[in-house]
């Protein structure tokens, strides 16, 4: 047999597998935009809502567009009866797996499900960026023993889910600081679940079964379980002066810190700053200025592999806000989806516009042409 070869790009990485308008990455530069607006500006400028009809519809919107959209999520915000009961059925289970699993359950209820049209996605999407927040606080709840909180339809969705959590309209402040979370996690290119919602697209299949694929794929601690890790090192450390020691420690057993490095980004990651700003305003207000002191220590003990393009992500400051707000720390990561569940939309509508069934090669090194030995003469 003649000797075959081929060059393999494992992780596919630097691999470009279409063309998009959704977000722009210059991982050198540490530059991040959506549909062509700085991150930096939208952060500290916009809303939630403005950010969801900037994916969803490739512009910003006027005034009647934004009033148009909010009303559309406030409206949306309510799910069936029976998937309240899925919720209970499987409270014990990780709030990545329950979201996962109500999402699926939605599917039978939406009048929409079928439809793969640009504005049926757009409607689908945008009822999934609402009730995956009730299914978050719902499932939040009913852990608790506590019946779920209806939707407030006078609030924003950043500030409706943590009163959908807690029961209390949050400050000005704290309903910000989670509108910022929102809009820095909404959208990143073809990252490993917005790449698997493109693959599950690429079948024909429908929405929901797209952003399930793209719960599913967040929840590993190599993509979305950042922020829960890098937490857990915190209380691990439990001082500022305790933390060069502990990354020798840990990398020096070869072991990794959470919530830096990036596949894409070589200098920082853009959207870490406005986590860290945020954060470090957070603590001061609440008189829980340690945890920000103990990251920003990690992040001088980790200075030296900067030369090395390792510089924290945006994880690494997210977890703190979240702890800082009461959050559970399996929480983290369904927020982070709460966020990304506009992207993820927008992956879908683009692989919808021109599909081609995504289906890569592996390259086969085992045994060739072997011969079938019946079981009764195996050994």
């Amino acid at each position: 047999m003649a000797t075959r070869s081929v060059e393999l790009k494992r992780g596919l990485k630097d691999v470009y597998l279409d063309r998009t308008q959704a977000s722009f990455i210059d991982g050198t530069e540490g530059k991040l935009l959506y549909r062509g607006y700085n991150i930096h500006d939208l952060a500290e400028k916009s809303t939630f809502e403005e950010v969801a009809y900037l994916l969803l519809y490739g512009s910003l919107p006027n005034q009647e567009q934004l009033d148009e959209l909010d009303a559309t999520l406030k409206s949306t915000r309510t799910i069936p009866e029976e998937v309240y009961r899925v919720i209970d059925l499987t409270k014990d289970g990780h709030p990545m797996d329950v979201l996962r699993t109500a999402v699926s359950a939605l599917a039978s209820f939406d009048p929409d499900v079928e439809d793969n049209t640009a504005d049926g996605v757009r409607r689908k999407g945008l009822r999934l960026t609402s009730q995956a927040a009730t299914i978050i606080c719902a499932h939040y709840r009913a852990r608790q023993g506590l019946p779920p909180i209806a939707p407030d339809q006078s609030l924003s969705h950043a500030a409706n889910f943590l009163y959908m959590m807690r029961g209390v309209v949050p400050d000005e402040d704290e309903a910000k600081l989670m509108d910022v979370d929102f809009i820095l996690h909404a959208e990143h290119g073809a990252n490993a679940s917005s790449f698997a919602s493109r693959v599950t697209a690429s079948t024909l299949a429908d929405l929901h079964a797209a952003i399930v694929t793209g719960i599913g794929t967040l929840k590993g601690p190599l993509h979305g379980g950042a922020a829960e890790s890098v937490m857990k090192m915190a209380e691990e450390i439990g001082d500022p002066a305790e933390a060069e020691a502990y990354a020798k420690r840990v990398l020096g057993g070869h072991g990794r810190i959470m919530g830096f490095g990036h596949r894409v980004y070589k200098a920082e990651d853009p959207r870490a700053q406005h986590l860290r700003d945020r954060s470090r305003s957070l603590g001061e207000k609440l008189g829980q200025p340690q945890w920000i002191q103990i990251l920003d220590a990690l992040v001088e003990a980790m200075a030296p592999y900067r030369a090395r393009g390792i510089h924290v992500n945006v994880d690494f400051f997210a977890g703190s806000i979240y702890y800082l707000m009461d959050i559970p720390e399996d929480l983290f990561i369904p927020i982070f989806a709460l966020g990304r569940i506009p992207g993820w939309t927008l992956q879908v509508l683009e692989q919808f516009e021109n599909n081609i069934l995504i289906r890569p090669l592996l390259w086969y090194e085992g045994p060739m042409d072997l011969e079938y030995v019946p079981i009764e003469a195996r050994a």
